[in-house]
């Protein structure tokens, strides 16, 4: 029976065909009484019939009075030259009603001034001594503004987020004001290294467009909630529609405690790390194993320990270090003021000291 069910549903199928080449001098009347039910099974024509596309238009406007743009002013100071300031641009969203805004840390850490823009015209002043709270490690920052009242957004959950759900990108594009960019979840739980000192986990990756002004902005679901904080994008020839957003989930915690300690006390060793290569480990004449050490500040915690650049860092108390990420990641489970156990290599000789751990700022 099931192998002639399949044999009769071919036959329609080749028949309709048939009939749709002659539909233009037939006419279409036939087709009233077509039973599609002779062409799919209930399952498949739920498949075929996924719904409507969804209601992105009543998420955005659910959001963007939330939504806010940034503006800042930096010190730049050349190699060579005369320093001089340059101005940025970027986004942030509202997260109480009394003016504490959510952002990223590298939009507004070290900035001469901050200014928020909100979607009624009204402009703020920040005091970047006094409402600027970062966190380099996760890329997150909080500032307040003194105004009360605000449209806040709301805080979905990124942890029931799947590969293929719709999410739109909203922020101050380019500087050109609020506007939104839509896309769905590419990968979950992605780790990139956005620089040599910042490296992020647990991050959203969409092909929604993120352009520059983006930094800060939320990521929202269909339902208007804030499920990722724009953070990074990659940007070279050959790539399309890969960005990245910090999930909400993860980064609520540091968020409350940056506005109720102002700052997120993390251990750090006074040095720049970079994952050990053969070219490294043939200029410095190591093995091929750990973090080497690029750069070493005066005075820190590697310094006073007697480990200087060059050296390749393959574990702490015992616990293998295989790359600079994993380095950092290992780190944070230490405090400020512990004394841990460095084994490291200085060219060909491994080498064991005690480090007791700074503060990073």
């Amino acid at each position: 029976m099931y192998k002639k069910n399949k044999v009769q549903k071919a036959f329609v199928v080749l028949s309709l065909a048939l009939v749709l080449s002659l539909a233009g001098t037939s006419g279409c009347a036939f087709f009233e009484d077509l039973n599609p039910n002779q062409l799919f099974t209930e399952s498949e024509a739920k498949q075929s019939n996924p719904g409507p596309l969804p209601d992105l238009a009543s998420a955005i406007a659910y959001s963007r009075l939330s939504v806010v743009s940034i503006n800042t002013v930096w010190l730049y100071v050349p190699t060579y030259g005369t320093p001089y300031t340059t101005s940025g641009a970027a986004s942030g969203w509202i997260l109480t009603h009394d003016g504490y805004i959510v952002t990223n840390s590298h939009v507004v850490k070290g900035a001469l001034s901050v200014s928020v823009s909100l979607e009624d015209g009204r402009i703020f002043e920040v005091d970047v001594e006094e409402q600027v709270f970062t966190d380099s490690f996760t890329d997150l920052a909080v500032i307040k503004i003194d105004a009360v009242g605000l449209p806040v957004a709301k805080v979905g959950d990124s942890d029931r987020l799947q590969v293929g759900d719709w999410v739109v990108a909203l922020g101050n594009s380019l500087g050109l004001g609020i506007s939104a960019t839509k896309g769905i979840v590419s990968a979950t739980g992605v780790a990139i290294s956005v620089s040599d000192s910042v490296y992020l986990y647990n991050l959203i990756q969409t092909d929604a467009a993120i352009n520059n002004g983006n930094s800060g902005g939320p990521l929202i679901n269909l339902y208007g909630e804030v499920i990722g904080i724009t953070s990074a994008k990659v940007s070279k020839a050959g790539v399309e529609g890969m960005g990245y957003a910090i999930s909400i989930t993860g980064a609520m915690d540091i968020i409350s405690l940056l506005i109720s300690d102002g700052k997120i006390v993390r251990p750090d060793v006074g040095a720049l790390l970079i994952t050990n290569n053969p070219s490294y480990a043939s200029i410095y004449q190591l093995p091929l194993l750990g973090a080497l050490v690029q750069k070493v500040s005066p005075n820190g915690p590697f310094s006073k320990a007697g480990i200087r650049a060059g050296d390749a860092i393959v574990a702490i108390d015992d616990i293998t270090i295989d790359s600079a990420e994993g380095f950092r990641l290992i780190l944070q489970s230490f405090e400020v003021n512990q004394e841990v156990t460095i084994t490291y290599y200085r060219k060909q000789e491994k080498r064991i000291t005690t480090v007791i751990l700074g503060e990073a700022v």
